[in-house]
């Protein structure tokens, strides 16, 4: 299937990631122009983007525009891993605060900087990459910065109906380069860095409709249902 996406211009937040890596190269190869931002990236590898700081954003998001003329398609794969969490803290608000900042505060930061040009355009792709852990209780931090990343893809979603962009939620479970194919209760499936780019790839793509949702990739958490 051509995924219609040759020539696009691409801005993978977290390029360098794990996930990200695999994002970037799946749309090189239907064509997209990728740009990759991490807080480490220079001229050279793509643009230094810090998320948590507006005025890096800004700068970051000019730059691409300034040299490809326009972002068609943004990809946010950047967060601190959920490894980076205290569970002694789960429920401290000092830690709190950090997650939500680090992770949807961050998302949100891009999307503003780089949705009113994609509205102006009539055409955008908006895709973020959060977590099942916005499925379950017993550490807040954990939920609740996933919650928050949909809340507010949710809410931008809305913002932008019948303008030519979407904004979207993948969430996946446990992430590793052999995902087994059995799901144990009480988890949700696992998936490869590969599967979600391929799933990152079509929600991007001129082709995809999807606006608003939170995707699960791999089996939602078997057990439970959400009405």
């Amino acid at each position: 299937m051509d995924l219609q996406l040759t020539d696009r211009v691409a801005l993978v937040v977290g390029g360098k990631g794990y996930i990200g890596s695999a994002v970037a190269d799946r749309l090189r190869a239907e064509g997209a122009t990728v740009v990759v931002a991490s807080r480490s990236a220079t001229d050279d590898d793509g643009v230094a983007i810090d998320t948590a700081d507006q005025a890096s954003v800004d700068a970051g998001v000019a730059s691409v525009i300034a040299q490809h003329g326009r972002i068609d398609v943004l990809v946010v794969t950047a967060a601190p891993s959920a490894g980076t969490l205290d569970p002694a803290k789960k429920s401290d608000p000092d830690q709190i605060a950090r997650a939500v900042d680090g992770k949807a505060l961050g998302f949100l930061r891009v999307a503003n900087a780089v949705l009113p040009g994609q509205r102006e355009a009539g055409f955008g792709r908006v895709v973020v990459v959060s977590g099942q852990n916005a499925y379950f209780s017993g550490n807040i931090t954990a939920s609740l910065r996933n919650t928050a990343v949909s809340v507010i893809a949710k809410n931008l979603a809305d913002e932008a109906a019948g303008s030519g962009v979407t904004v979207n939620v993948v969430n996946p479970g446990t992430v590793t380069d052999e995902p087994a194919a059995e799901v144990q209760r009480g988890s949700g499936g696992e998936s490869s860095p590969q599967q979600i780019a391929d799933l990152i790839a079509f929600l991007s793509s001129p082709l995809s409709v999807v606006s608003g949702e939170s995707i699960s990739i791999a089996h939602r958490v078997l057990g439970s249902v959400a009405i």
